[in-house]
C-alpha cells in the first residue's frame, strides 16, 4: 500500500492557516478522506466550522505547546491513531508558533522511513502580510531551518498597500533563499499547488490537470489571482497500436534539473516499463512482471518526488486511453510557462522510449 502523503501547514497564530484548509476542502472530491492533526494552545477546541466539515474524516489535537518543539515526540502516536481509525487519503498537520518547520519536517521524514506509512508531500508557511514584521533570526541556522519550506503563502495582502506587501517579500529575501511564494485569494490557493497527486485524487480524470481546463472560466477567481501561477498540460501519445513506455532516463533528468523557483509542482500519470526511483532513492515494487508496461503516479514537489504504482483501485474513472503514455501537469511560477513550453516542445525531456510518439503541450492557465 502506498504511503499516506502529509502536508504541513505552519505559521504564526492568526496568519490564516485554518482558512487556507477550509478553502481547500471544496476543491477535493467528495469521497476524499482528509485527516487533520492540529496543535492548539490552552483548552480551546478545534474550530467548530472545521470539525463540522464532512470532508474532515478525522481530527487529532495536541494541546499546550509547539508541535515543532516539545510536542514532536507525540507526533508518531497521533499520526498512527489517524491512520488506523480513519485510513485517510492525506494527512494535514496544522501547527502554530513556528516559522521554521525543519524539526517537524525531519520528524515526518524519520517516521515515514521507519514505518513506510507516510511521505512528506510539502511544507507550506502562511504569512499574514498585514501584521508580519519579518524574521527575528536570519542567521545561518535560521537559513538551514527555512530550507525545509517549500511554499510561502502571503495572506491578507488585500488589506494593505503595495509597499507593505513588497516589504514582506523583501523580508523573506533576507534569508537569501529561493523559496516559491504566492498570494492567496482571500485565503484560497488552488489545490494543484498545495497538494501533490495521490492515488485517491487520481480516481478523478481531471485531477492530473488540477481541475484546470483550457476553456476555464475565470468569473470565480479574478485574473490577477489566477496569474500567481501558470500551468502547462503535457500529453504524450503513442503512434503505435500498443501501449508504450515513457523514456525514464529523460524524465528523471527533467525531475533532477527543474529549478524550484521556476517549477512548483509536476504531477503525472505515466506508462513505464519499470519503476523510477524516488528522489530519496527508494524504488516501489512494480505492480506487474518486470518488463511489462504499467501505469504510475509521478508526484514532484519543490525538488522531491515519488513514483508510485497506480493500483486498479485508483483507476476507477481515470481515462485509460491505450495510446496515452503520459498525462502531466506542470505548475510554474508566474512568467515561466512560455519558456518551459518551448523547452518541452524542443524534445529530450518528455519522450517515448523509442523516441517516437506525439507530444502535445498546452498552456491552460
Amino acid at each position: 500500500m502506498s504511503p499516506i502523503p502529509i502536508t504541513i501547514v505552519t505559521g504564526f497564530l492568526g496568519s490564516g492557516k485554518t482558512t487556507l484548509i477550509l478553502n481547500l476542502i471544496p476543491q477535493l472530491p467528495q469521497t476524499y478522506r482528509l485527516a487533520l492533526l492540529k496543535n492548539e494552545y490552552g483548552d480551546v477546541a478545534i474550530d467548530s466550522q472545521l470539525a463540522a466539515s464532512a470532508a474532515i474524516s478525522g481530527v487529532q489535537e495536541l494541546l499546550n505547546g509547539c508541535i515543532c518543539c516539545n510536542l514532536v515526540g507525540q507526533l508518531g502516536d497521533a499520526l498512527e491513531t489517524l491512520r488506523k481509525d480513519v485510513s485517510p487519503d492525506r494527512l494535514v498537520i496544522e501547527t502554530s508558533g513556528s516559522a521554521f518547520p525543519a524539526t517537524l519536517a525531519m520528524e515526518v521524514n524519520r517516521l515515514g522511513k521507519e514505518s513506510g506509512n507516510y511521505v512528506l508531500d510539502g511544507v507550506i508557511v502562511v504569512i499574514d502580510v498585514e501584521n508580519w514584521k519579518g524574521y527575528d533570526d536570519t542567521s545561518y541556522t535560521a537559513k538551514m531551518q527555512q530550507k525545509y519550506t517549500d511554499l510561502i503563502v502571503f495572506n491578507k495582502w488585500e488589506r494593505v498597500d503595495e509597499r507593505r506587501y513588497d516589504d514582506c517579500v523583501d523580508r523573506v529575501g533576507d534569508l537569501e533563499l529561493q523559496i516559491a511564494h504566492v498570494k492567496s485569494d482571500k485565503g484560497r490557493v488552488d489545490q494543484s499547488l498545495l497538494l501533490g497527486l495521490d492515488s485517491a485524487l487520481a480516481k478523478d480524470g481531471d485531477a492530473v490537470h488540477g481541475g484546470y481546463s483550457k476553456d476555464q472560466e475565470d468569473h470565480e477567481h479574478p485574473s490577477d489571482h489566477q496569474s500567481e501561477v501558470e500551468v502547462l498540460s503535457v500529453n504524450l501519445v503513442s503512434e503505435g497500436d500498443s501501449l508504450q513506455s515513457v523514456n525514464l532516463d529523460s524524465l528523471e533528468l527533467f525531475l533532477l534539473s527543474a529549478p524550484k523557483d521556476d517549477v512548483y509542482r509536476i504531477k503525472a500519470i505515466v506508462s513505464a516499463s519499470h519503476p523510477l526511483a524516488s528522489s530519496s532513492g527508494e524504488v516501489e515494487a512494480a505492480p506487474s512482471p518486470e518488463g511489462t508496461i504499467a501505469k504510475y503516479i509521478l508526484n514532484w514537489a519543490f525538488g522531491r518526488w515519488t513514483f508510485s504504482p497506480l493500483t486498479s483501485a485508483s483507476t476507477g474513472s481515470v481515462p485509460q486511453k491505450h495510446d496515452t503514455i503520459l498525462r502531466m501537469t506542470v505548475v510554474l511560477a508566474r512568467g515561466e510557462a512560455e519558456k518551459w513550453k518551448r523547452r518541452i516542445e524542443a524534445g529530450g525531456i518528455i519522450e517515448q522510449e523509442d523516441e517516437k510518439g506525439f507530444l502535445l503541450v498546452d498552456r491552460i492557465v
